[in-house]
């Protein structure tokens, strides 16, 4: 990194939704003294990351892309990673966010300089201090691979190992034995892709997914006509799916019972392609919908379905050469796995590399489980918001929605500070942070995913929900419009080595 980019006074930590739509909004605040810093090279984030075959959104298109950035040329209602991603290429240009990227800029270390009141950021490519940091890694940025006995002896013996969000493309899979780990939304995409090329497929299940049919289609000419000339329509397309959504959250929230019409049809969609019940059987979740993620998908059961499919009802437990055991005994020999297991949600890596105030590591402040002011700020670590932080996540409707909300948060905490002068801080008070985090679980202990009946990646090590919101997007827009200064404690740097303190009551 050269000399002069040495300090900046926004440091933005990742490139995909959210590091993209901090960088937009900081430029729409007048702020052009940032960079975003991304490990990989390319922009892109999860839909970068993911190109596994089959993967696609399970949010509408034109609920799934930026208010303030629309596109009226997605070509089908639910779009596929591709097009995802080449739409955040072409906001990144639209937006002139090139000259700010640092591509290949992996995040090494954060820690923030108490003396000088800014952050110390360590990169593969440089150091550089920054007045704040926008953490916007996101949730869904580094693979969960379980530790299988025998895993390693695996690979050693010439079989392939990759997790989904590390596709190896290089690896045809034409007439290979594949076993897939894990019933999540990636996995429901892949095993309806790749079933028709590979000679065996043994899917071992731990949990059976509630899937719900996907109702998709290509959007045709003339509907994408119609956005490009009269903008309006696809804007009252993207609230008439808005507000469907708002009115199903009740039933996660505050009515789980209510839910049980919805296992009807989820039923229904499976009893239309797995004839066998005994298959069925072992498909057929024990808990309440939506206590888990819903998945959408109108070719996974059929897949499962076929002749070159098996389903094991167990986790995999062993693996012995190249045969795969599950906790049920069964065993498969085969000479691929594909790891569907998920991420590091609840326990994200890039906390451990954040030192704060108090001389611990994010990581460490949060062992007993994340905790954020408004899901954007942590006690003990100054001027840094995250974006998806800490019980942001949705159940039901579009994550750009939540970040669109926490970019209004961002450019008014920009703005307090500009007001403020320079040289000062905004340091979210301890009190405050517990305050918020005591009414959001008070709000989840009724939810789905808390009273649902099942075990979930919502759920921290503590089995603690710290990753959904318990309420709207509207109630989160709200709580995000603005800051309020009585929960945050003023630094100011009165001379170079000294420091004064102002609370605000």
């Amino acid at each position: 990194m050269s000399q002069h980019e040495r300090h900046v006074r926004v440091a933005v930590i990742g490139s995909g939704f959210g590091g993209l739509g901090a960088a937009i909004r900081l430029r729409r605040e007048g702020v052009t003294d940032f960079v975003v810093l991304e490990r990989a090279d390319s922009v892109g984030g999860t839909w970068r990351d993911n190109s596994y075959p089959g993967c696609a959104c399970d949010v509408p298109s034109h609920l799934y892309s930026f208010s303030f950035a629309p596109n009226p040329d997605w070509p089908r209602t639910f779009s596929g990673q591709r097009h995802i991603r080449a739409y955040l290429e072409r906001v990144a240009d639209t937006f002139g966010l090139r000259p700010h990227l640092r591509l290949g800029h992996e995040v090494r270390r954060m820690r923030w300089d108490n003396d000088e009141l800014r952050w110390e950021i360590e990169t593969g490519r440089g150091d550089l201090t920054a007045d704040v940091v926008v953490c916007a890694a996101g949730p869904l940025s580094d693979p969960k691979i379980p530790d299988i006995p025998g895993l390693a002896a695996f690979e050693e013996q010439g079989g392939r190992v990759f997790h989904s969000a590390r596709w190896d493309h290089g690896y045809d899979l034409t007439g290979k034995r594949v076993a897939v780990i894990g019933t999540g939304a990636s996995a429901i995409q892949i095993i309806p892709a790749i079933q028709p090329e590979v000679r065996r497929l043994t899917l071992f299940q731990r949990t059976p997914a509630w899937v719900m049919p996907r109702m998709d289609r290509p959007i045709t000419a003339a509907e994408r006509w119609l956005h490009r000339k009269v903008p309006a329509t696809a804007t009252a397309r993207r609230g008439l799916l808005w507000g469907i959504r708002e009115l199903q959250v009740s039933a996660f929230t505050k009515r789980p019972n209510e839910l049980g019409l919805v296992e009807n049809i989820a039923k229904a969609n499976m009893a239309r392609a797995v004839r066998d019940p005994e298959l069925r059987a072992k498909l057929t979740p024990d808990y309440r919908i939506g206590c888990k993620r819903i998945l959408l998908s109108s070719e996974y059961y059929p897949a499962l379905a076929r002749p070159n499919v098996d389903v094991v009802a167990a986790g995999l437990t062993e693996i012995r050469g190249n045969r795969l055991i599950g906790a049920d005994g069964s065993e498969a020999e085969v000479d691929a796995i594909v790891f569907g297991t998920g991420f590091h949600v609840t326990d994200m890596p890039i906390a451990e590399r954040v030192t704060g105030a108090d001389g611990i590591t994010l990581a460490e402040s949060w062992k007993d489980g994340m905790e954020s002011l408004r899901g954007a700020t942590a006690a003990g670590f100054p001027n840094w918001m995250t974006i998806i932080g800490p019980n942001t996540g949705l159940g039901n409707s579009s994550m750009i929605l939540m970040i669109e909300s926490q970019l209004n948060y961002l450019a008014d905490y920009i703005r307090h500070l500009d007001r403020l002068g320079p040289g000062t801080t905004l340091a979210a008070r301890p009190s405050a942070v517990a305050a918020w985090n005591r009414r959001v679980q008070d709000r989840m202990k009724r939810t789905v995913w808390n009273v649902g009946g099942c075990d979930s990646w919502y759920l921290d090590a503590n089995g603690r929900n710290t990753t959904i919101w318990p309420g709207t997007t509207a109630e989160f827009r709200r709580a995000t419009r603005a800051v309020d200064l009585s929960e945050y404690e003023v630094v100011r740097v009165r001379d170079r080595g000294s420091r004064t303190e102002e609370a605000l009551a």
